[in-house]
């Protein structure tokens, strides 16, 4: 809780029911980790490469996103509720059951949101 692991090479790691509160992950390297059920609530992952991970029940609410790569990330049921993901990369990222709730979305890119739930308006395509 509360780690400073800014700029950290994390590839490939297990952080599988990490407890990674308010940690502080800018511009880290977590692409192709296991963050399965992590709590990552509040954390800082401002510009982190994120592609390939696996965020699986992931608690992200109200983390800083914003620049992140999460290009092909598996965000399945993950909690993005007010989650701050402006300018993310989510292409090809999946989004099945992630709760979107408040969460910015401002010029995210390539993103797919069939399947997530409680999406902004402007971003449904019903």
């Amino acid at each position: 809780t509360g780690a400073n692991l800014a700029g950290a090479d994390l590839s490939l790691a297990n952080l599988d029911d990490a407890w990674l509160i308010g940690a502080n992950l800018a511009g880290a390297d977590l692409s192709l980790a296991n963050l399965d059920d992590a709590w990552m609530i509040g954390a800082n992952l401002d510009k982190a490469n994120l592609t390939g991970a696996n965020l699986t029940d992931a608690n992200l609410y109200g983390a800083n996103l914003t620049g992140a790569n999460l290009a092909g990330a598996y965000l399945t049921a993950a909690n993005l509720a007010g989650a701050d993901l402006r300018l993310a990369n989510l292409d090809d990222a999946r989004l099945i059951g992630a709760n979107l709730d408040k969460a910015n979305l401002t010029d995210v890119i390539g993103a797919d949101f069939t399947g997530a739930v409680n999406i902004p308006e402007r971003y449904r395509k019903d």
